[in-house]
């Protein structure tokens, strides 16, 4: 059966090998939950999960600082809200097409499940880059963007928030046109300012959340984070906050990097380096190559495209915590990791691993945690700040970290039980699959064809 709804999805989705990808990952885990729940099958739950409910699609026309017009598309995939409004990001990215955008919304719809909150799955963005372009030029795209999509979002029925492209200036601009074409002040988006109802811990949240599933997956082998060494690739929000929290842990953090290349520092990051870093990247929209011009020992290797893999990934280390962008480790890369010591692998980014990458993860049974369920804080988060705002309250920085913590230790025992129940112990991705899967078909099915 499960073969049988693949081939139709790719029959009826040919040019998008993101969502093939995502959904095979998904399906392949689910055979032992078909065996135990025939009832799914008669429901059909499967063709279901994987067709979107809803994909919005419209044009965003804008105006440069010249006078130009220029016209990007704009996406909403609303995947499934079975247990919960539409929650998940909006990017905004020269990559966006709809096969990034519908593998990232059926991700979220389990990785949404994982978390405990009441929160359904969707993606959003655009094709527009905001690199090189100035805030008027970004305030004007994003207003026209959130003319059409105001139709079709709300605190109760979908709530977009950040993503690739998309931080606090974006989601201001974004809030400002919903507010002024709805004429409502609510929790329509997430990771808005604090001054406007935003969530204390909401930027930090995915890398904190990232941290503490490694965290977690350590202390089953009587371990901790304490002088690990550890590579991260990428250098946006994610990347940062999750150096930020394994320093503190005690963690040495060798590796960073952008679209350019990367940089290897032997003596390891400090509070104050990765400060620097944040300056770099988020006020002055540096690149990361200005890093070992800045810092003694440090080495820059650039991108070359004639490689096979990723030397970021051919450094020594025992952790690695993938954090820039879908499929960044590859088959090569994943040897490379095994061979240069590395045996936690946890995921920041979305679907960072290619499959053969996670099959020699797993056959070689080191602790890898999938993207569902690793970087789920920042959804979790989210829901959170959804909270607050239904309130009319803001909770502190330890409550929201502490209520952070506590739903990734419960997301890291959910994968951990439900994979030993169905006969996989220690794999986290057949865990993260079926417990994600396992809330929201049951939801399905208690809801009728609809």
């Amino acid at each position: 059966m499960i073969e049988k709804i693949y081939e139709e999805m790719l029959s009826r989705d040919p040019d998008q090998p993101e969502f093939h990808q995502a959904v095979r990952e998904v399906l392949d885990s689910l055979e032992p939950v078909l065996e135990r729940h025939p009832e799914f099958v008669e429901a059909n739950i499967l063709s279901r999960i994987i067709e979107a409910e809803r994909i919005i699609q419209f044009r965003v026309p804008w105006t440069d600082d010249d006078g130009n017009v220029h016209v990007n598309r704009g996406f909403r995939i609303q995947m499934n809200s079975a247990i919960g409004p539409y929650k998940g990001g909006l990017r905004f990215h020269p990559s966006v097409n709809l096969s990034i955008l519908k593998f990232l919304a059926f991700e979220q719809v389990f990785k949404n499940s994982l978390t405990t909150l009441p929160m359904g799955g969707g993606k959003g963005g655009s094709d527009f880059d905001p690199k090189g372009k100035s805030d008027s030029e970004i305030m004007r795209f994003c207003q026209s963007f959130m003319l059409e999509l105001s139709r079709h979002v709300g605190a109760d029925v979908d709530v977009p928030a950040g993503d690739i492209g998309v931080g606090g200036r974006e989601i201001g601009y974004l809030y400002g046109m919903y507010r002024k074409i709805r004429n409502e002040f609510t929790g329509v988006l997430t990771g808005k300012g604090m001054s406007y109802g935003g969530s204390l811990i909401r930027p930090e949240a995915t890398g904190y959340g990232q941290v503490y599933f490694a965290r977690e997956m350590l202390k089953t082998r009587d371990e901790t984070l304490e002088g690990k060494v550890c590579l991260i690739s990428g250098s946006g929000n994610v990347a940062q906050f999750a150096a930020e929290k394994a320093l503190q842990l005690g963690a040495k953090i060798v590796t960073m990097s952008d679209s350019g290349g990367f940089i290897h520092d032997p003596n390891g990051f400090t509070l104050e380096k990765l400060e620097w870093i944040k300056e770099l990247k988020n006020v002055r929209r540096g690149r990361i190559s200005e890093y070992a011009n800045q810092f003694e020992g440090a080495i820059y290797t650039p991108v070359d495209h004639n490689l096979d893999y990723n030397p970021l990934w051919a450094v020594d280390a025992d952790v690695a915590l993938p954090a820039a962008t879908q499929n960044e480790i590859n088959g090569k890369d994943a040897e490379n990791l095994l061979a240069n010591n590395v045996y936690v692998v946890s995921e920041g980014s979305n679907m960072p691993s290619t499959p053969e990458a996670i099959e020699h993860f797993i056959e070689a049974g080191i602790l890898y945690a999938p993207g569902k369920a690793s970087n789920a804080g920042g959804v979790a988060t989210s829901g959170l700040e959804m909270s607050q705002n239904s309130m009319r309250m803001n909770w502190t920085r330890e409550e929201v970290d502490e209520k952070l913590d506590s739903i990734m230790v419960s997301i890291h025992e959910t994968c951990a039980r439900t994979a030993e129940e169905y006969g996989y112990p220690g794999n986290y991705m057949m865990g993260a699959n079926i417990a994600g899967f396992l809330k929201v078909a049951d939801a399905m099915l208690n809801q009728g064809v609809v």
